[in-house]
C-alpha cells in the first residue's frame, strides 16, 4: 500500500492539472486514470481532435471558397480523409505525451486502472490498495443515451465514433442542436456530407443570447445545414440506410430521414459507474452528479471537480476547480469565478459568450444597455473575408460594469477573453473603449462595441 496526500481519480482536463498543481504545491501526489493514455476525453476523443478536424475542413472550405478571390490559384480541392484523421491522431499524441512528461516532472505518480473509494481515505486500483489524506473525483462525464438510439460507434455514432469514421458519409443526421453536434456537423458538412441537425426544442443553442442564437443558425443555414426543430426522435432503424423517425411537438405529425450516418450529440452526463461512492457516504444530486460546495464533498477529505459536479461542462471550468481544490488541500484560499467561465463553439464563425444574456438580465429586471458591432464594418474582417457576425457587450445602466459579452465572428474564442479580464476586475464598458487596441485587427470590434454603450462607435 502506498501513502499519498491526495489521490485523484481520472486524469482529464480537471484531474490532471488538480495533480500537477498538488505537487506544485508539496504534496505527495498520485492520478489514477484507467485509459492507456492521460488527458481524459477532452485530449483524447473530444475538445482536441475534434479541433484538429475542424481547422482542417476549414482550411478545405477557404481553399474552395476563398483563395481564388485574393488572387491564389490552386487547381482544385482534393480531401485525403485517411491523411487527415492522421493528423488528428498526431495531434493528440503530441497533446498525451506533454501530460505525461508533466506528470513525470512534477513527480505524479500515475496508479494505471480504474479507481474506486473503497474507505474513506482509501482508493483501490485494480488489486492494489492506497491511501490519501486528500481524495479529488474527477472522472468527467460521458455520452448521455437517447430511448430508441443504440449506438454502434459504426453508423450511429457518439462524438467518439464521429471523430473516426471510415469514410466520409454522403448525409448524415445529427439529433441535438447543442455545441458538439452542431461542431462535427460543420466538419462533414465542409468535407461534402449532407448534413440535417433535428433539435427537439424550437431553438439552437439552449441557453445562449436569443439574438446570436437567430444569427448563429442563419449563418449556418447559409453553409448548407438543414434543421427540423421542435423535433422529438423516436428512434433509428437499421437497414441498408439508416431511417431516423421523429414527431414535430406543435402538432405530433410524424416524418423520417433517411441517412448514411446518425450522429447522438444529445449532451453528457456525469460518470460515477464504479466509484463506490454509496459504501462512503458522498451525497448525489437527483441528475446524478457529485454534490460540491467549493469543491467539498459532504464527506471529509473527499473533493470534487469538473463535469461529474454541478455547472457547465466545460474543460476549462474543471482546470480551474482543480487549482481551486488542489490550493485549498494546500491550505490556500482556492477560488472560481463561476460568473466568468467562457463558452465557445468552434465552428466557422465561432460564437463566444461570457456572463449573462440579454434574456437573463431582463429576467432579473436588470436595467442594462447594450452596445454591439458588426464585423463587416471591421477592417481586418474585410481583408481576410470573415465579415459575418458581431460583438455584442452588456453593461449596467448606471455603473456601466460590464455584465456580459456575446460574439459571434472571426476569432470569438479569442476576443472573448478581454472581457473576461475586464469583468474579473470589475471594469465598465468605458474602461474598454477608453483602452487603446491595435490597427487593423479583430478586436477593434471589441472595443467598437464598448463605446456602443457610450456615446456610439465610431465605425458605424
Amino acid at each position: 500500500m502506498a501513502s499519498y496526500d491526495v489521490i485523484i481519480i481520472g486524469g482529464g482536463p480537471g484531474g490532471y492539472v488538480c495533480a500537477i498543481r498538488c505537487a506544485q504545491l508539496g504534496l505527495k501526489t498520485a492520478c489514477v486514470e484507467g485509459r492507456e493514455t492521460l488527458g481524459g476525453t477532452c485530449l483524447n476523443v473530444g475538445c482536441i481532435p475534434s479541433k484538429a478536424l475542424l481547422h482542417a475542413s476549414e482550411m478545405v472550405h477557404e481553399t474552395a471558397h476563398n483563395f481564388e478571390t485574393m488572387g491564389i490559384a490552386t487547381g482544385g480541392v482534393t480531401v485525403d480523409w485517411e491523411k487527415m484523421l492522421g493528423h488528428k491522431s498526431a495531434v493528440i499524441e503530441s497533446n498525451v505525451k506533454g501530460i505525461e512528461f508533466l506528470f513525470k516532472k512534477n513527480k505524479v505518480d500515475w496508479l494505471k486502472g480504474w479507481g474506486k473509494i473503497t474507505a474513506k481515505g482509501e482508493v483501490t486500483v485494480g488489486d492494489e490498495t492506497h491511501s490519501a489524506k486528500n481524495i479529488v473525483i474527477a472522472t468527467g462525464s460521458e455520452v448521455s443515451p437517447l430511448k430508441g438510439v443504440e449506438v454502434d460507434e459504426e453508423r450511429v455514432v457518439s462524438s467518439t465514433g464521429a471523430l473516426a469514421l471510415k469514410e466520409i458519409p454522403k448525409s448524415m443526421v445529427v439529433i441535438g442542436a447543442g455545441v458538439i453536434g452542431l461542431e462535427l456537423g460543420s466538419v462533414y458538412k465542409r468535407l461534402g456530407t449532407d448534413v440535417t441537425v433535428v433539435e427537439f426544442l424550437d431553438a439552437i443553442t439552449p441557453g445562449m443570447d436569443a439574438e446570436v442564437q437567430r444569427q448563429f443558425r442563419k449563418l449556418l443555414e447559409k453553409q448548407g445545414i438543414k434543421f427540423v426543430m421542435g423535433a422529438a426522435v423516436q428512434g433509428v432503424e437499421k437497414g441498408d440506410s439508416l431511417k431516423v423517425s421523429y414527431k414535430l411537438r406543435k402538432d405530433d405529425s410524424e416524418a423520417s430521414i433517411d441517412t448514411d450516418v446518425v450522429l447522438l450529440a444529445t449532451g453528457r452526463r456525469p460518470y460515477t459507474e464504479g466509484l463506490g461512492l454509496d459504501g462512503v457516504g458522498v451525497e448525489m444530486t437527483e441528475r446524478g452528479q457529485v454534490k460540491g460546495s467549493h469543491g467539498k464533498t459532504n464527506v471529509d477529505g473527499i473533493w470534487v471537480i469538473g463535469d461529474v459536479t454541478t455547472g457547465p461542462m466545460l474543460a476549462h471550468k474543471a482546470e480551474d476547480e482543480g487549482i481551486a481544490v488542489a490550493e485549498s488541500i494546500a491550505g490556500q484560499k482556492g477560488h472560481v469565478n463561476y460568473d466568468v467561465i467562457p463558452g465557445v463553439i468552434y465552428t466557422a464563425p465561432e460564437v463566444a459568450s461570457v456572463g449573462l444574456t440579454e434574456e437573463q438580465l431582463k429576467e432579473q429586471g436588470r436595467k442594462y444597455k447594450a452596445g454591439k458591432f458588426q464585423f463587416m464594418a471591421n477592417g481586418r474582417a474585410k481583408a481576410n473575408l470573415v465579415t459575418d457576425g458581431f460583438v455584442k457587450l452588456l453593461a449596467d445602466a448606471e455603473t456601466d460594469r460590464l455584465l456580459g459579452a456575446h460574439i459571434i465572428g472571426p476569432a470569438a474564442g479569442e476576443l472573448i477573453h478581454e472581457i473576461c479580464v475586464a469583468m474579473e476586475f470589475g471594469a465598465s464598458a468605458e474602461d474598454v473603449a477608453r483602452t487603446c487596441h491595435a490597427h487593423p485587427t479583430f478586436s477593434e470590434a471589441v472595443r467598437e462595441a464598448a463605446l456602443a454603450c457610450g456615446d456610439g462607435a465610431i465605425h458605424s
